[in-house]
């Protein structure tokens, strides 16, 4: 029965008509995924969120990672086999591979929060049939797809695993708002549970990534190399953000000491900034969580992560105390922070290190507007209790602190000197995209 199932794994890829994809999750991995194979294979992509299954039918995306074009015509079957999004499970039970790519952040105490990629195993484990696959592309620590997420979908499916199912896994590496390194032309990481399924896999993606594949030997290896990606440029903006807090101190401009540092040829060229987002300021809490199960206590990793999960709470420090030198009031002042998404022109909320900011505004009584063209204000209220304003017109004006959190687009041609309430009104720069000659401080 093994040799038949994994032949008819092989005649999936050779007979692409044979070949169902269901996208389990339309975020920000999922979406493009589903978009990019419907040209490709026959795709339905699902979601548990109604209204977001509903937009996409109308070929609107909230993330911005597909335009309204690109979107219309996967859905009129115009670039390839179509594409189909619903809510309803019972949809995708005609389909043979099945790719989940749910959200996996952490909770309150910065441990993984794997529930969301446990239900969505289960939904799937319940239209499962001899002969799929499934992968995963959520961010996991090693382990996680066969201890945890297997035994759900053998439990509830009553099939056996490798026997008349398949898994695998396969690390996203999109980068949200980026045009450029998009899913297309980046090396995807491929891995399957068995030789056969690992082939299929690595086939599968070969279809639609171009930059080409990476098989991994395991599902193991393909899980650690992603969570270690992230967690290497933490550690490296983690190195950055702590010399920014010694050159303050030492009265030295970090940026100019980076542009001549990064004159050599093998210096890393990393900025000081906020580290959040779904993936860098995530995935070292997964690696160093596995690391302590077994039995690993992680110095590095879990250092880097403190410090720039300070970093929030050290920038508003440092505003308050420019203020205070420059004898303006803090409580009940107007501060005026540019941006609130996690990264630079792109809508994307999550895990956004800019609500420490905000929160100790909040604790010196400081009042505050938030000013991002790119972020949705019912989402952020919704997510993080706060207001933030969408346009520049709705703008006060005339604040006693500014400080650039995010390095919008929309930022760089802004007249700071009339949003500033008087002459010595402080401007803050975390992004250092503004002239040295109208800030007060920087990273």
């Amino acid at each position: 029965m093994f040799d038949h199932l994994s032949n008819q794994i092989q005649q999936q890829f050779n007979a692409p008509e044979t070949t169902r994809i269901a996208i389990i999750g339309l975020g920000y991995v999922g979406l493009p995924l589903a978009v990019e194979f419907a040209k490709k294979f026959p795709v339905k992509g699902f979601d548990i969120k109604k209204s977001r299954v509903d937009e996409l039918n109308n070929a609107f995306d909230r993330t911005l990672e597909t335009d309204a074009e690109v979107l219309g015509s996967v859905l009129s079957g115009g670039a390839g086999n179509g594409l189909v999004f619903t809510s309803d499970i019972q949809d995708i039970a005609d389909c043979n591979v099945y790719i989940i790519s749910v959200p996996t952040p952490t909770d309150q105490h910065n441990r993984p929060d794997l529930d969301l990629i446990k239900k969505a195993s289960e939904s799937v484990a319940s239209v499962l049939k001899v002969g799929d696959v499934v992968i995963y592309e959520s961010t996991v620590y090693p382990g996680v797809t066969e201890d945890i997420c297997v035994p759900i979908l053998e439990r509830i499916s009553e099939l056996k695993f490798n026997v008349d199912f398949y898994a695998g896994y396969s690390p996203e590496r999109i980068n949200p708002g980026d045009k450029v390194h998009t899913l297309t032309n980046i090396l995807k990481v491929t891995s399957g549970s068995t030789p056969q399924a690992a082939n299929f896999i690595d086939n599968l993606y070969q279809a639609i990534v171009t930059a080409g594949t990476h098989k991994a030997p395991s599902i193991k290896v393909a899980e650690a190399c992603k969570v270690i990606e992230n967690s290497q440029r933490d550690i490296n903006i983690a190195f950055v953000n702590e010399l920014a807090k010694i050159f303050q101190i030492m009265g030295i401009d970090t940026h100019a000491v980076l542009e001549a540092a990064g004159t050599k040829w093998n210096f890393l060229n990393f900025k000081p900034g906020l580290v959040g987002g779904h993936c860098t300021g995530v995935d070292p809490y997964y690696l160093a969580q596995k690391a302590q199960e077994v039995g690993y206590h992680p110095e590095i990793i879990l250092a880097g992560r403190r410090l720039n999960d300070g970093m929030g709470t050290y920038v508003a420090l440092e505003v308050i105390k420019l203020m205070v030198k420059k004898e303006i009031p803090v409580k009940n002042s107007n501060v005026l922070v540019l941006g609130f998404t996690f990264k630079e022109n792109c809508p994307d909320v999550r895990n956004t290190r800019v609500i420490d900011i905000v929160k100790v505004l909040s604790e010196f009584e400081a009042c505050y507007e938030i000013y991002d063209p790119w972020a949705d204000p019912s989402e952020v209220e919704l997510e993080y209790r706060v207001k933030t304003i969408k346009t520049f017109d709705e703008l006060k004006g005339e604040y006693d602190a500014i400080i650039v959190a995010v390095s919008h687009k929309e930022f760089f041609g802004l007249d700071y000197n009339r949003l500033k309430k008087e002459a010595s009104s402080v401007i803050y720069d975390i992004k250092g995209i503004l002239d040295k000659s109208i800030v007060d401080g920087r990273l």
